[in-house]
């Protein structure tokens, strides 16, 4: 016996060695009894709901399990005690999502039909067969140019014209679904559905390509001045209905102009930030008349643009940024190339035009800190993984994505010594195929490490996951280590490592735990 009780003294000591630099373990000792009361709840139910639910039989799902493929097993998600308990938790900040990937499709199709100057053509005719890869391109267009056609799918129709978007719906082809059709087919159009992600497109190349589509469809909607203020104020209120506090959120500024309700595209990017300036304004009004003020802090923009430009349109791009941070100090969060790291350019591409700019910001005081993209991707040793070297190298605040830092032991040790976040996004990886599941996910691997997290959304419209719970729940549900008080530590880290400022920061972090103890309260109110 006394041999065993030795072993066992060791087995302890170093199962607790490995897990304590995980990041919840750092603050162990502040947690309140209350909180360890919640922890032990939601362990007991997600074990139950392992043994009952998820091995339930289920129509079209042959073999449910946590943590399985999102977009299968959200029916069965969102009947969980889990899911209803996550969709309660206050979740600090979301650090990583792009505006125009950020509001229900079919949202932003009924703001688009408030506005007749917006139109819709196709280029080959539509038929059942190529519904889901003939796709709608929409424009807004100046009163002089619209279009008396009625229909996209009338033989007599002009291939390649614009049609009023109102008409286009209601007189869209009764065999093709009528008005319900035409709304699949747009909203279909702008997301991603499970027999693309895990038949039709179960490739990265392939699946990419699909993604990319969806925001060539969505972009058309979207840049139109009233459509963009009706459509980032609902990103607010959905985001604080989620218990999101505050947002940094990525805006794709390739497009130099937007188009104005007049059909002309002359909005430049300084208007784009009025709107968000002002949107954020009316929504903390809004806050504040529910007596809710301090539960929507704010949002800043990380500048990004896209890395299939040459280094030298990259130019303007940087100096578009610089004097947008000199008139908005407050909005400008950061800078960020994104896209395809395994297409397009990586950042040593850019590396001369990078380390200027950095060198500009410095001494104009000015503070515009990279935020990169980097390492989403299986490759090891490519250059879309060599990307993880630039960022570090280039100073990164945080790493977007960074699915392949978990193969380099030096590089997770910087991270964990300079406190440089990850940005998981963990239902974006698992569609765009970089696991087939959360099981499979790095990210457990990242947080024993002890590198500093924050879970994030990514493209929210495309995966119809809107908010963060559903990115809560799929850690939660695919680790037997990680709790209620690990889910409380990412969103502290999501505070802790955002872009605000000293007393910002603080003034979060207060807000934060305070509702985290009235969170942890009614859930051991309710499920003890």
């Amino acid at each position: 016996m006394a041999l065993l009780a030795e072993y066992q003294a060791q087995r302890a000591s170093l199962i607790g060695n490995d897990r304590s630099l995980r990041r919840e373990n750092l603050t162990a000792h502040l947690r309140s009894d209350i909180e360890l009361q919640a922890d032990r709840i939601v362990r007991q139910i997600r074990a139950k709901e392992a043994e009952t639910i998820w091995k339930e039989e289920h129509p079209s799902i042959p073999h449910p399990f946590p943590g399985m493929e999102f977009l299968t097993g959200r029916s069965i998600i969102m009947k969980t005690r889990l899911f209803e308990i996550l969709s309660k938790m206050p979740k600090g900040a979301l650090l990583h999502a792009h505006m125009d990937a950020t509001v229900n499709a079919g949202y932003l199709l009924q703001i688009a039909l408030k506005y007749p100057a917006m139109h819709v053509r196709i280029h080959k005719p539509l038929s059942l067969d190529n519904l889901s890869t003939n796709l709608p391109e929409f424009r807004c267009l100046p009163q002089e140019e619209f279009s008396s056609l009625q229909s996209l799918t009338d033989p007599s129709y002009p291939l390649g014209s614009w049609v009023p978007l109102r008409n286009a719906r209601e007189y869209f082809a009764s065999e093709l679904g009528g008005v319900e059709g035409f709304d699949k087919w747009v909203v279909g159009s702008m997301t991603i559905n499970p027999s693309e992600a895990y038949g039709t497109h179960n490739t990265i190349t392939k699946i990419w390509q699909k993604f990319g589509s969806t925001f060539i469809t969505s972009t058309g909607l979207i840049r139109v001045k009233p459509i963009y203020e009706e459509y980032i104020r609902e990103f607010f209120r959905t985001s604080i209905e989620d218990g999101i506090s505050y947002i940094e959120v990525r805006i794709n500024f390739l497009y130099k102009f937007m188009f104005g309700a007049d059909g002309q595209e002359n909005i430049p990017h300084r208007d784009w930030l009025v709107a968000v300036d002002e949107a954020v304004k009316d929504v903390q009004a809004e806050m504040a008349k529910q007596g809710r003020a301090n539960e929507f802090l704010g949002v800043k923009i990380i500048y990004s643009t896209i890395r299939f430009i040459t280094p030298e349109e990259l130019e303007w791009y940087l100096e578009d940024c610089i004097a947008l941070k000199k008139e908005f100090p407050h909005l400008i969060a950061g800078f960020d190339l994104v896209g395809d790291e395994n297409v397009y350019k990586p950042l040593i591409h850019y590396a001369e035009q990078l380390l200027r700019f950095r060198e500009r910001v410095e001494k104009e005081k000015l503070d515009i800190p990279f935020i990169f993209h980097a390492g989403e991707t299986l490759g090891d040793g490519t250059e879309a993984d060599d990307n993880l070297y630039d960022a570090i190298l280039l100073g990164t605040k945080r790493i977007g994505h960074g699915y392949s830092l978990i193969k380099h032991p030096k590089l997770i040790e910087i991270c964990r010594e300079k406190g440089i976040a990850i940005e998981v996004c963990p239902i974006s990886n698992e569609i765009l195929r970089l696991t087939s599941s959360m099981p499979m996910h790095p990210l457990p691997a990242v947080l024993n490490n002890g590198v500093p997290v924050a879970l994030c959304s990514d493209d929210p419209s495309v995966f119809g996951n809107m908010g963060l719970t559903f990115d809560y729940y799929q850690v939660l549900a695919a680790s037997e280590i990680t709790g209620l008080s690990t889910l409380g530590a990412l969103a502290r880290d999501s505070i802790e490592y955002s872009t605000l400022d000293g007393e910002g920061k603080k003034a979060a972090l207060i807000e934060f735990e305070r509702r985290w103890t009235e969170f942890v309260q009614w859930v051991v109110a309710e499920y003890e």
